[in-house]
């Protein structure tokens, strides 16, 4: 199976359409409830309703998921019977491969419902109509060339006595967003140190700072103390999503005290010092926070 604990959950829908032929005269027959196995379009509802919820038993690389919504609707032609399946769920992986079973299960109840005075009942089709929600829908990065500099606040990697790794975490994930990383910088814990890097790298017209390190509880964490101040607009709510999401990997993520924000048309994103607190963030965060930069026109680029 595919490892989907990095993704967020979200809205996923997804719709999936059967088309099974049959003669003028069955089909009338499956409308006036004369089908001697009994109602077919209800049967083959719950027969649908069964197929979604059993997809992953059915499917042995199709994840679980909560099914959340699950409708059926029949179009009857002169000799045609469409189905449309749509399914409805909150989750980190789409639900396509449950509309598709769903459209499958219904039809393939119908044929068997109908065989018996039809022998020459056949699926034409299934095939997905359309899928939303995850990285397809809210993932779509800007058609902007973005620049970003990297930050990394330590007193031990400042002085050489530790080797950066969240740094280099933060440049290849950026890189794979297609952001490049212009400026690379590492600075100590000290507030006027941390001000100033800070102050350059706004005038140099940078879309995104990212900093790495001092957003904890210790003495020498001043990275939030000192950035907060300096910015114009607080973004809040990128900081609490990054907080939900990691809250569900550990409960420490209730002391980051990260913050982001706005200066002037610059975004910075306050990251944990820990390798993997970063990595977590980042996947919390992008390529969704990227949208900021549809919002606010005045991003360089």
């Amino acid at each position: 199976m595919i490892d989907i604990t990095p993704k967020r959950e979200t809205l996923r829908t997804a719709k999936a359409h059967a088309v099974i032929r049959m003669k003028q005269e069955t089909v009338s027959m499956i409308l006036n409830n004369k089908i001697p196995k009994g109602n077919v379009l209800e049967t083959a509802r719950t027969a649908g309703y069964l197929g979604v919820k059993r997809t992953s038993d059915i499917l042995p690389l199709c994840h679980p998921m909560p099914v959340e919504w699950v409708n059926f609707t029949f179009y009857p032609k002169e000799t045609d019977i469409e189905i449309t399946a749509e399914v409805k769920t909150i989750y980190k992986t789409g639900c396509e491969m449950e509309a598709l079973t769903g459209a499958s299960v219904t039809a393939l109840c119908i044929y068997d419902m109908v065989k018996p005075v039809d022998k020459n009942v056949e699926i034409l089709s299934i095939r997905l109509m359309e899928k939303k929600g995850g990285k397809s829908q809210y993932g779509k990065i800007p058609a902007l060339q973005l620049s970003a500099a990297v930050v990394v606040i330590s007193d031990s990697v400042s002085a050489g006595k530790s080797m950066d790794q969240s740094g280099e975490i933060i440049r290849l994930n950026l890189f794979k967003h297609k952001i490049e990383t212009k400026l690379f910088s590492v600075v100590s814990d000290d507030k006027l140190k941390i001000q100033s890097e800070i102050k350059k790298l706004c005038k140099s017209k940078i879309n995104l700072i990212l900093t790495t390190g001092g957003t904890g509880l210790s003495l020498r964490d001043n990275t939030t103390d000192v950035i907060r101040p300096l910015l114009d607009k607080e973004i809040s709510g990128i900081m609490e999503s990054a907080r939900i999401y990691g809250d569900k990997r550990t409960p420490y993520t209730m002391l980051s005290r990260g913050v982001a924000g706005m200066i002037g048309e610059t975004l910075i994103i306050t990251l944990p010092g820990s390798p993997r607190a970063v990595q977590e963030y980042l996947d919390a965060l992008f390529p969704y926070v990227l949208h900021v930069f549809d919002i606010h026109k005045g991003g360089r680029h």
